[in-house]
């Protein structure tokens, strides 16, 4: 195996409207028929990676990143993230709705700080892995007010208040820390975003588990919600060979990589996180395959990727 390539156990979530299509795409073993996350590399407390092979097998993500500071960035340290918080910058998951998530907001770093007790924000991307004919996300708001913002949820009017966006495969959706969201059912994502697990529902549908009502979070998430709601929009992402950038923000830059023969992936001074969505191949030697992800090492030069695939590459912002 590649010395420069980590693989990780992923962390698996039983949520209320999760289901099992994991499984079937990917051969994952989930363990439940209700799963509706992987956490395919994470060193967040809520779901830490463990490495299963070479050097470093049996070793946390956090471990790591804690211990070997020239895996993720090479002379100085670790990035400029790291500064900030003193953590892995970032989360990478799949998400499988068989049923609608709850609508909700994400809090930006300011926020998160004052908050709750220092953490960071969730900004987001997602790129659409699979879904249904005519399927849709809640991406924004139609609301022109802070006022209006409150008063639809105070009444209980959510479907006034929501913009939904139609989806394809292969569309990409910038999900900016303070936009109201959801995931619908019948759509599978990978979803990348900041190293964060706050999550504010403003609307669940009135779902019951374990006998009750799930938690809403009304008031922050009306100090929280950004006024420019309208902003987010479905891209779709290019699928001729090579390399395309799909997002960038200060904190990661997401790439969508079409490999037919042989491409090349330099990641600079620090670390990727790579996802492979459709097809077979190797990176640098290694055979992987739909539904693999790994980390590439900082420094370790050109990642050579062969074979008939796609996959989804990130690497982290330098946020000061």
């Amino acid at each position: 195996m590649n010395n420069n390539i980590l693989f990780f156990a992923p962390v698996f979530k039983d949520l209320i409207w999760g289901g099992d299509k994991m499984a079937r795409e990917y051969g994952y073993a989930i363990p439940s028929p209700t799963t509706g996350e992987c956490w395919e590399i994470s060193a967040h407390p809520h779901g830490d990676c463990t490495c299963i092979a070479g050097d470093y097998k049996g070793k946390k993500l956090s471990e790591l990143w804690a211990e070997h500071p020239e895996l993720f960035n090479t002379g100085a340290g670790n990035s400029g993230n790291t500064a900030t918080t003193g953590e892995f910058p970032l989360l990478l998951k799949v998400i499988d709705a068989k049923d609608d998530l709850s609508v909700q907001v994400h809090p930006t770093d300011e926020y998160a700080k004052a908050h709750e007790n220092g953490a960071s924000g969730k900004t987001e991307c997602w790129y659409v892995l699979d879904c249904e004919p005519g399927a849709e996300l809640i991406a924004g708001h139609n609301a022109h007010s802070r006022e209006e913002i409150n008063r639809l949820i105070d009444e209980g009017r959510t479907c006034e208040l929501i913009r939904t966006v139609k989806v394809n495969p292969g569309d990409c959706l910038f999900i900016k820390a303070g936009t109201v969201h959801s995931i619908k059912g019948g759509v599978m994502l990978l979803e990348l975003q900041q190293n964060s697990d706050i999550t504010y529902r403003i609307y669940d549908y009135d779902r019951i588990r374990d006998g009750k009502k799930r938690e809403l979070h009304t008031e922050k998430a009306k100090e929280t919600i950004a006024l420019n709601g309208s902003e987010c929009t479905a891209v779709s992402t290019p699928n001729t060979a090579g390399t395309h950038k799909i997002a960038d923000c200060k904190y990661f830059t997401e790439y969508r990589i079409n490999v037919d023969g042989t491409e090349t992936f330099t990641a600079g001074d620090t670390f990727a996180t790579f996802f492979v969505t459709e097809g077979t191949g190797s990176a640098d030697g290694t055979p992987i395959k739909k539904g693999d992800s790994f980390l590439l090492k900082a420094g370790a030069g050109p990642l050579t990727l062969t074979g008939n695939m796609t996959l989804i590459a990130a690497t982290p912002g330098s946020v000061s």
